[in-house]
């Protein structure tokens, strides 16, 4: 597998390809999650191959997610995509695929790789992924001394190798990558954070064995050790984390989240940590 750093995922001509099927696939409008649609794909045994053929399709997103921004917004309009069915989980999403349910399912590419992993002899991923996206931690908009903080360990973090040694356990699978250890001696003097996230997000964060591990959930320790609190994390559904740390009920919130227009005239996020790819997951 190529390594992937935290300066370079995936080459930016996905974003190329997004602005043809924009401009070639016209401006009818996509519909959005439906009765009708649920239950039954568009029925056309035509394959699909490539971003031009989801014309006519429905697509399934976990809500919430980029995935379904784009899909239910300029991007889905461009595409001519019939429907879009909105899933709480990924996993249901992709269930719904492999059922016959929809004809497709727009991910972040990490995860869409662990789901075809899982289902490789009937999931498949489009070859040309279609939009680059900064993942970042959100924070309230009234705890800019947080996000101060964070920004700093982040690029501590950065500068001396944490991130890519947690990149390179959990996405380049380096032989021998450990990822990080909380170092012997780490005191917490600063009382505890608690992170939102999702854990059904894997490489990002996932449970194993009753524990929330993953890209995030490491990185995110890592951070806390750095600031000198202890971390706390808590899981909850995509769409509750944003709500969750504007009340207070978080101290940030870390799910592979994109920095969107939308979501920063919510909330605030910090200086961007890693960058993925959306894709398109299809079956063979």
């Amino acid at each position: 597998m190529k390594k992937i750093s935290r300066r370079s995922v995936l080459a930016a001509a996905g974003l190329s390809v997004i602005a043809m099927a924009l401009s070639a696939c016209g401006s009818s409008s996509s519909t959005a999650s439906s009765a009708a649609a649920s239950g039954a794909a568009s029925g056309s045994a035509q394959a699909i191959n490539a971003l031009e053929d989801l014309q006519g399709k429905t697509v399934g997103v976990q809500l919430g997610t980029t995935g379904d921004i784009y899909m239910s917004g300029e991007v889905g309009t461009g595409l001519d995509i019939a429907a879009v069915e909105q899933y709480n989980k990924a996993a249901d999403a992709v269930q719904a695929l492999l059922s016959n349910k929809i004809d497709a399912v727009c991910i972040d590419d990490q995860v869409a790789k662990k789901f075809v992993e899982a289902n490789s002899d009937e999931l498949a991923i489009l070859d040309t992924a279609y939009a680059v996206e900064d993942y970042a931690i959100c924070v309230s908009k009234d705890r800019t001394d947080l996000t101060s903080s964070l920004n700093e360990a982040i690029a501590e973090l950065k500068d001396d190798g944490t991130l890519d040694a947690i990149l390179d356990k959990y996405i380049n699978k380096t032989e021998g990558a450990e990822g990080y250890v909380t170092p012997e001696g780490t005191e917490y003097p600063n009382g505890t954070l608690i992170m939102a996230t999702n854990a059904a997000f894997e490489p990002y964060e996932y449970i194993e064995n009753g524990a929330v591990i993953g890209i995030d959930a490491e990185f995110g320790k890592a951070i806390c050790d750095k600031l000198g609190y202890e971390l706390q994390i808590e899981d909850m559904e995509f769409d509750s984390i944003i709500p969750a740390v504007q009340s207070g009920k978080a101290d940030f919130g870390m799910a592979g989240m994109t920095v969107t227009e939308e979501r920063l005239e919510n909330i605030d996020f910090t200086d961007t940590y890693c960058t993925g790819v959306q894709s398109i997951i299809v079956l063979k």
